[in-house]
């Protein structure tokens, strides 16, 4: 909902502030005084394009800037269209800004980000929904029919029924579609697999066995090394003369000795003991180890060709041994898939099958349910439009067969026929711009319920129209701003006097330079301008007195 409204420089608005609020906004005054260009502001916040000629005349740029209060009708779409986008969330105001230069190149921020006017555009049209004599968007694009069409029949959980069984057959088919490609290349693919499933499997590896074997390599490539070191550490412990075992039993000889004086020596004695016993062991363990060495030149030669041979399958397959383990299984099951591949194939085209008809059943439930509410939608939008005095006018609601997609196998398209006899054309290319605006008012009428958007602007919806049709267009519009916020530019004092706030646009000279105000009006002032669009220049007792009596007829 459009809270508040601000435009600067731009045309002959120089500096203008709007609060709007809840229903029925009217906004009336003379022919020329801005009333439009406030629709067209409204537009640019709904990521309308701009035009080159809008910067107001000696200014640089021209500054259009809006808060939204995000309803719950719109919230949690607009919520993510703003996460999709990376632009910063909001949880109840939506701020808009537009700058238009000079010759037509503009800025969009959304929430303070500098963003694209096409994306402005995907979140104001959950915003703002505008019809007028020569802008209309919203209900006239056939893009959006067949989702209006849906919430107008409350089709809600048709449609995931029918969104989950186009995903499940669209798999089913992409799995089949993957097995029939590489079954044009099978035996020759086979035949590969099978002699790299050969060699690996003769290889016969294990994971982490080169590690384990580089270990081998190093000891039996330096066995006299080791050995060597081993002996010599056996004969400095224990074997030669002066060895660290003799040289601890006579300190520990010396020690005890002294423990017999000195208690206090006690402890220190039987760690020389301990280190003592501790040096045998470590001499006993160290000649051990260097018996059991053994040059041997016939398995070193078996380790440097087995790492050898897993160096090379390695290389070929571009990755480490534990991963070419884990990829002789996968190559295992690829055979074995390609072996049963006749299998496979009757499978998988069983399935799509049966997903096929899942989706096709879907699609016919949720095009009974379209049939029906479209039958509904038309009776109820031609009454409305014979009201406005459109009486030979019939709405249509045509339904093409198309391919079935997550959505159905329907495209929907709004058609009219305004004149018995006449062909039905789509909306879009309804000739007249009043007659349209009408039109579009029985539709947002009827669809006030099922159509996502917050906001409604009508700009001379009341061109060509008077008397009781005028009334009747006031009524219809209240009816409307009973369920969603309304903007409406208007003529006609039958129509103003169903608003709940009045709006007054109006223009002066001021320093040889044309300015627009737009002025809230208190309920005494509504009166006055009710009666001057009745009246005329001169208001006279008996406008006044008609005046009122529209408002509190409104009212009633």
């Amino acid at each position: 909902m459009l809270r508040h409204l601000r435009v600067t420089n731009f045309a002959i608005l120089s500096d203008l502030s709007v609060e709007f609020g809840e229903g029925f906004n009217a906004l009336t005054g003379e022919t020329g005084a801005g009333k439009s260009l406030i629709v067209e502001a409204v537009n640019l916040l709904r990521g309308g394009r701009a035009s080159a000629d809008i910067p107001r005349t000696g200014a640089k740029e021209a500054v259009v800037e809006a808060v939204f209060e995000l309803t719950d009708l719109v919230r949690d779409q607009v919520v993510q269209l703003l996460a999709e986008a990376g632009l910063p969330e909001s949880d109840d105001d939506l701020l808009v800004r537009r700058v238009i230069h000079k010759g037509g190149r503009s800025r969009t921020y959304i929430n303070g980000a500098l963003t694209t006017a096409s994306r402005l555009a995907g979140i104001g049209s959950l915003l703002v929904d505008l019809s007028g004599q020569h802008q209309h968007q919203g209900l006239v694009d056939p893009k959006r029919h067949r989702d209006i069409l849906d919430s107008f029949a409350e089709n809600s959980s048709c449609l995931a029924t029918m969104q989950e069984a186009h995903a499940l057959w669209a798999a089913s088919r992409d799995a089949l579609s993957a097995i029939v490609k590489n079954a044009q290349n099978r035996d020759e693919r086979l035949d590969y697999l099978r002699f790299q499933l050969d060699e690996l499997s003769e290889a016969n590896l294990q994971s982490g066995e080169d590690e384990t074997l580089e270990k081998d390599r190093a000891i039996l490539s330096s066995v006299d090394k080791l050995q060597g070191a081993a002996n010599e550490c056996e004969a400095l412990l224990y074997g030669g003369d002066g060895s660290a075992v003799d040289k601890l039993h006579m300190a520990a000889r010396s020690i005890e000795g002294l423990s017999e004086l000195d208690e206090g020596l006690a402890e220190c004695a039987q760690l020389v003991g301990e280190a003592r016993t501790l040096a045998e062991e470590a001499a006993r363990a160290i000649g051990h180890y260097a018996a059991g060495l053994d040059s041997d030149p016939r398995r070193l030669g078996e380790v440097d060709d087995r790492l050898a041979l897993i160096r090379r399958l390695t290389r070929k397959h571009g990755c480490t041994l534990n991963a070419l383990v884990d990829k002789t299984t996968e190559l295992t099951k690829e055979a074995h898939d390609l072996d049963h591949q006749e299998e496979r194939l009757s499978g998988l085209q069983a399935k799509v099958d049966k997903a096929q008809v899942v989706a096709k059943k879907a699609a016919m439930a949720l095009r009974k349910r379209r049939k029906k509410a479209a039958t509904k939608l038309e009776s109820e939008v031609s009454p409305a439009l014979a009201e406005l005095g459109m009486t030979s006018a019939q709405l249509i609601v045509q339904m093409e067969d198309t391919e079935i997609t997550s959505h159905g196998g329907d495209h929907v398209e709004f058609l009219l026929a305004a004149n018995t006899g006449e062909v039905a054309k789509p909306l879009s290319r309804v000739a007249s711009g009043g007659e349209l605006s009408r039109i579009m008012l029985s539709l947002k009428l009827v669809l006030r319920r099922a159509d996502n958007v917050s906001s409604y602007v009508f700009d001379e919806v009341d061109t060509g129209i008077g008397g009781g049709t005028a009334e009747v267009v006031g009524q219809q519009i209240r009816k409307v701003a009973d369920e969603r916020q309304v903007l409406c530019v208007t003529h006609l004092p039958q129509i103003a006097a169903f608003a709940d706030q009045h709006f007054l646009v109006s223009k002066r000279e001021d320093k040889g330079r044309t300015e627009t105000s737009v002025k809230r009006l208190t309920e005494k002032q509504r009166h006055a301008e009710i009666a001057r669009m009745v009246g005329g220049v001169r208001v006279s007792a008996q406008a006044r007195a008609h005046a009122k009596e529209m408002i509190e007829s409104a009212r009633n």
